[in-house]
């Protein structure tokens, strides 16, 4: 009894001890528990007790910012990659929210944060929150702290196809600051890895040796070592020296495992490599072996590999995953079990939709697309190759399924989440675009950009990046249903149309053939003359003078090309919409030779534009899916700055604005009226956007613009505008060019339209030519005021350009007609279905009247009966 009432008031005493204790020291308390033992269970009662705590001063905030860091470091440990970027990100906000200090939040939250937004396929938010440690670091002359940002900035380059900034970069490190040998040797081992992705072996070779010499003696590198000696194996590997390979790999495996405290994804990355490197000595049992122990490393329910692949529900977003699931499909190809490998790649599918909701920025999501892509490409020719030996079509409208979800993902979801985003998110992502944009125009500066005015920029946007998240649903998921063909048919017929969809993969040309209810497929290798023959086609575009200087030679390059391609056949079809992708996006079809001539006079070739009312479509979805256009009188706001008296004056813009102003009501903006605050102010209130204008395509690293009277507007800084037009006219050089993504197209003038919400877009391919371009235009409006649909105004258009008397022969290159293209719906303005639905009324309300009529005669002719 005696010694229960100790018990008794033992507890009591803690219990008050508890009670009394400051929420500071219960954090500390509550932190020590769970690292004293970390599993599962004790992480989840560590979520549970966050969530009493109600934190009020300094302190009490940087207890929860280092219970966070320790939450997430743990999470990443157990392969809880979501909850872990969120915990840091948690910590970070509060730690800037609050202007904390007395804490290291670069080691312990930045760091982190910063490799797991890499190994997500997040680039933007990784480069971001490195080059903020780095301004941090460089400030307080922090050299460790700025090695690591360095590296680690390298690494987000590496992995998002900046390859050559990621040497620049580590090279320039090396010539300018102050290194010990094993900062020295940690550095070449990274810009050997650099070397070794842009396949200069050579190069690599030599860093990833000499680091091994700097770094062989300190036992604090040894993953450093391992990493070095892994990629000389991969090196090795490639060039078919697998003794070699196999030395360096047992090398990079014995050191690895040696290493304490190695996170699993690091381990299964191991076993990762030693199963490509099997794979690529054709040891195929011993790769499904090391495949397996990836997975038993990765999924916890995942025990025994005899009963197959990994289950759905099992899976997570990690990409070691997905790299072995990828292998392994490859594993099931060379074993002859196509369903099989179909099967491993659904799953991969699977895997990258989990990644998509955790990426804010544009450019991550296209980047991501990349291996999506290049996963879309096997399926493909499995799914071909599956056709072919069973004559089932079903698998050609898989194919075709397949293709259609790789094109303008990003541009659909951005379309799809501006119906359902709040105010306030909307007014959230339109602030980051901004910021974005601002970093991007302070970046042209190169030498002269204040770095810190882009730190500022990038701290205010990784703000606004956290508040957004913090505002979406957690249950968020991206749409991903396949295209219903069967409707799509159904349109087609509808349209009197065929469809051309394109895959540009990297081993060849895929062209679906959507026409009369069945889908065919046609493979143009790449491995023969195909690619050069499209290059040098594109090239005669690049001069005006360069088609007129060898007419006969690209009669004959341009009709090869079009025997390249496959189109619908017969004349069943009056409309073709075209797909393209890669660098088919700046192919102008409509002047493909589709019957050859030796004969010099341009108007007299029969081109595919004699075939067919030709429009382009980013995606089949789009098509499917177009809006019909507004019931309302066409109204035109034209844009023109004309630049009088300067170098850049458009003097046949002139003649463009009169001939508008003749046929259409509306508002002309001209000269220093043409400012981009006038435009948007305006663009809302009128159903035809035309601007003629000065346009640049940009390069690798400067974005498409256009020119307003007042200023240079990036194609980006058009996202928001939130237009709904009946057309976007572009009339003006280069607007449908820009940094192209497979997948997603062209960095374009004519993509900030798409996402500001225009449909329906007439925009260019190359410089056009002033004069050319305001005698097309005029052609092309006068058929719009001739109620055609914009595709038919488009195509009568250039035919009327051809068989105009005034133009002489040399002005009637394909150069000066062929440019413009027209995206958008094939159907005429919806006052056309109007007038049937008012004809039908009138008709309706006529007959009626005579049916009265007759009945009321009939009636009177009966009581005249029995009078």
């Amino acid at each position: 009894m005696k010694s229960f009432l100790l018990l008794l008031l033992f507890t009591q005493f803690t219990f008050a001890q508890n009670v009394n204790q400051p929420l500071e020291d219960k954090i500390y308390n509550t932190i020590d528990t769970f690292i004293a033992n970390p599993n599962a269970e004790s992480l989840q009662k560590l979520v549970s007790e966050e969530i009493k705590f109600i934190p009020k001063t300094k302190p009490e905030f940087l207890a929860i910012v280092i219970l966070n860091c320790n939450k997430a470091y743990y999470e990443n440990q157990f392969g809880l990659t979501h909850k872990a970027i969120l915990s840091y990100e948690k910590a970070w906000q509060i730690f800037q929210n609050h202007q904390l200090n007395n804490y290291d939040i670069t080691e312990y939250c930045l760091k982190p944060l910063g490799n797991l937004y890499t190994i997500i396929g997040d680039y933007d938010n990784a480069e971001n929150t490195i080059k903020q440690y780095y301004f941090i670091a460089n400030t307080e002359g922090n050299q460790q702290q700025k090695m690591a940002s360095i590296l680690n900035l390298s690494n987000v380059y590496q992995s998002s196809g900046k390859n050559d900034l990621a040497i620049a970069l580590v090279e320039k490190t090396l010539k300018t600051e102050k290194l010990s040998s094993v900062q020295k040797g940690i550095l070449l081992n990274n810009l050997g890895a650099n070397y070794m992705i842009a396949n200069r072996f050579g190069q690599a070779k030599v860093n990833l040796r000499t680091s091994i010499n700097l770094l062989q003696n300190d036992k604090t590198q040894t993953t450093t070592l391992s990493n070095a000696n892994r990629n000389l194996a991969l090196i090795y590997s490639r060039e078919q020296n697998f003794n070699l390979a196999n030395s360096y790999f047992a090398k990079a495996k014995k050191g690895f495992l040696e290493s304490k405290n190695q996170e699993p994804r690091k381990i299964a990355r191991i076993h990762y490599d030693e199963a490509l490197l099997f794979f690529e000595q054709g040891k195929l049992n011993e790769a499904t072996t090391s495949i397996a122990a990836v997975f038993k490393v990765l999924i916890p329910n995942y025990s025994n590999p005899k009963k197959g692949l990994p289950k759905k529900n099992m899976l997570y977003a990690e990409t070691v995953l997905i790299d072995a699931l990828d292998l392994q499909a490859q594993l099931f190809s060379e074993q002859n079990q196509p369903k099989k490998a179909l099967e491993c790649y659904a799953l991969s599918f699977h895997i990258e939709d989990l990644f998509q909701p955790l990426l804010i920025y544009e450019n991550s999501k296209i980047i991501t697309q990349i291996r999506n892509r290049n996963r879309t490409e096997k399926c493909i020719a499995i799914y071909q190759s599956l056709f072919q030996k069973e004559n089932n079509k079903q698998y050609l409208k898989l194919a075709f399924q397949l293709q259609e979800k790789t094109k303008s993902s990003v541009l659909k979801e951005y379309l799809s989440d501006s119906k359902i985003l709040s105010e306030e998110e909307k007014a959230i992502t339109e602030q980051l675009q901004n910021w974005s944009n601002v970093i991007l125009k302070e970046q042209q500066k190169m030498e002269s950009a204040n770095i810190s005015k882009i730190n500022q920029a990038i701290k205010k946007q990784n703000e606004l990046m956290l508040l957004l998240k913090s505002k979406r649903a957690k249950t968020a998921e991206t749409s991903n249903e396949n295209i219903n063909v069967s409707l799509l048919f159904q349109k087609l017929k509808k349209d009197n149309a065929g469809m051309v969809a394109y895959f540009f993969g990297t081993k060849a040309i895929y062209s679906f053939i959507v026409q009369n209810g069945e889908i065919s497929l046609r493979e143009t290798s790449l491995k023969g003359d195909a690619l050069p023959k499209i290059m040098s086609f594109l090239n005669y575009f690049n001069d005006a003078n360069a088609i007129t200087n060898d007419a006969k030679g690209f009669n004959r390059l341009s009709h090869n090309v079009y025997n390249e391609f496959r189109f619908p056949q017969g004349k069943s079809n009056k409309n073709l919409i075209i797909i393209p992708d890669g660098i088919l996006n700046f192919l102008p079809f409509e002047a493909l030779i589709t019957e050859r001539s030796i004969n010099t006079n341009f108007s007299k070739w029969h081109y595919l534009l004699n075939d067919f009312t030709v429009s382009y479509s980013n995606s089949a979805d789009f098509y499917l899916n177009s809006k019909s256009l507004q019931n309302k009188n066409e109204t035109v706001l034209g844009v023109f700055p004309i630049f009088e008296n300067r170098p850049q004056e458009l003097t046949f813009s002139k003649v463009e604005l009169e001939n508008l102003k003749k046929s259409f009501k509306g508002k002309y903006l001209d000269k220093e009226q043409a400012t981009f605050a006038n435009f948007k102010a305006n663009s809302a209130n009128y159903s035809i956007l035309h601007l003629s204008t000065h346009a640049a395509s940009g390069d690798i690293f400067t974005p498409a613009s256009i020119q307003f009277y007042d200023q240079e507007v990036l194609y980006s800084e058009l996202y928001h505008l939130n237009v709904n037009p009946n057309l976007v006219v572009l009339s003006a050089c280069e607007t449908g060019l820009g940094k192209l993504y497979k997948a997603e197209g062209a960095m374009s003038v004519a993509r900030g339209f798409q996402f500001a919400g225009a449909q329906n877009l007439l925009f260019s391919l190359w410089k056009v030519n002033d004069y050319s371009t305001s005698v097309f235009m005029d052609y092309f409006y006068k058929n719009v005021k001739n109620k055609n649909s914009y595709s038919e105004s488009n195509h009568k258009a250039k035919l009327d350009y051809l068989q105009d008397a005034n133009i002489p022969n040399v002005k009637k290159s394909p150069y000066y007609w062929s440019a413009m293209v027209y995206y958008g719906t094939l159907e005429p303005k919806s006052e056309t279905h109007y007038l049937v639905y008012f004809s039908t009324i009138l008709l309706i309300s006529f007959s009626l009247f005579l049916l009265f009529k007759k009945l009321k005669n009939g009636r009177i002719t009966k009581s005249s009966g029995k009078k």
